[in-house]
């Protein structure tokens, strides 16, 4: 029963991407709004560059296969935040994971940088990803992109979330972040799939824009 209830709303989200003025609204917005953010943040990213290569040695950008729409894969772009060998040492703290189901969330990850603190703290860390957004492989709004290796995990019905274009903002990243569980967070994604219209993605950035500087539950 379950299976035909998924495959039903699979098939009324299908039908909502046929909507030609929304993807081509919403995908205006994406490049405009890129555009103005790389252009009017750069000097900014220039100084958070510098300031990583002094605090530790490792690249300044981090680079991540992720899971996009429809489940094909790219790769997403982050300052870096963390000391190069992090996925390393990440499997010696797996026992602190803070986060349910195939997640991993620690607050005080000891292998974020004193720099990486400060741009995870303010949502910076996410800014190259705005290439991403111009490149028209995420959105300014959208669910937030998982691993392969969570994706394979997912529900069926958690799997709609991948007929939205992966964004730089969602329910999620407004509503609590790292204090919202696994469930709770794949319930928002998919809400937001059946919800998304040009008016909800006006309201997720505006409301992004008041909670992003000093957001406790960043991470």
């Amino acid at each position: 029963m379950q299976e035909i209830e998924v495959q039903a709303e699979r098939k009324v989200l299908n039908e909502f991407e046929k909507s030609i003025v929304y993807y081509f609204a919403k995908r205006t917005m994406d490049i405009l709004g890129s555009l103005f953010g790389i252009i009017i943040l750069s000097p900014l990213m220039i100084i958070v560059a510098v300031l990583i290569k002094i605090d530790s040695k490792g690249p300044i950008f981090f680079s991540q296969k992720r899971v996009g729409i429809n489940g094909k894969c790219f790769n997403m772009h982050k300052f870096r935040s963390m000391v190069a060998n992090a996925e390393e040492l990440k499997e010696k703290l797996k026992e602190k994971n803070e986060m349910s189901g195939p997640m991993f969330k620690m607050k005080e990850d000891p292998r974020i940088t004193k720099i990486g603190k400060f741009i995870r703290k303010t949502s910076i860390d996410e800014l190259p990803q705005l290439f991403n957004v111009l490149k028209g492989e995420m959105s300014l709004v959208g669910p937030r992109p998982n691993l392969p290796k969570e994706v394979v995990q997912f529900t069926d019905y958690q799997k709609l979330k991948l007929l939205a274009k992966p964004g730089l903002t969602c329910y999620w990243q407004v509503s609590g972040r790292s204090s919202i569980g696994f469930e709770q967070w794949m319930e928002l994604d998919v809400k937001y799939v059946k919800e998304r219209n040009l008016w909800v993605d006006v309201k997720l950035i505006l409301k992004t824009v008041r909670v992003l500087f000093g957001d406790e539950n960043a991470a």
